[in-house]
């Protein structure tokens, strides 16, 4: 199925958290470059925010829908016993 993403993580609330989350990276990464520990920790603190967001977002509907649970159908061809396999030939039945 490559090529088919059926929606995976193509979601308002997927997109919103995923920014959130690339902002406090970028905003830790500054701070650490300009040798500021607190500057980097608020970027940190930034992080699970993206998360919390993206999941209040999904429990109001914007995520990807829930899967319905799949049906176990049994054919008739499934149906029947089949028989065991062995390294033996098969005797004829008369």
């Amino acid at each position: 199925m490559a090529g088919s993403s059926h929606g995976h993580g193509h979601t308002p609330a997927a997109w919103t958290g995923s920014i959130i989350i690339f902002i406090g990276f970028c905003v830790s990464g500054a701070y650490m470059v300009m040798d500021n520990p607190v500057g980097f920790w608020l970027g940190l603190a930034i992080v699970p925010l993206g998360g919390v967001v993206g999941g209040i977002m999904s429990a109001m509907g914007l995520g990807q829908p829930k899967a319905k649970p799949l049906k176990m159908v049994q054919s008739a061809t499934t149906a029947t016993a089949a028989p065991k396999a062995t390294r033996e030939p098969v005797a004829a039945e008369s």
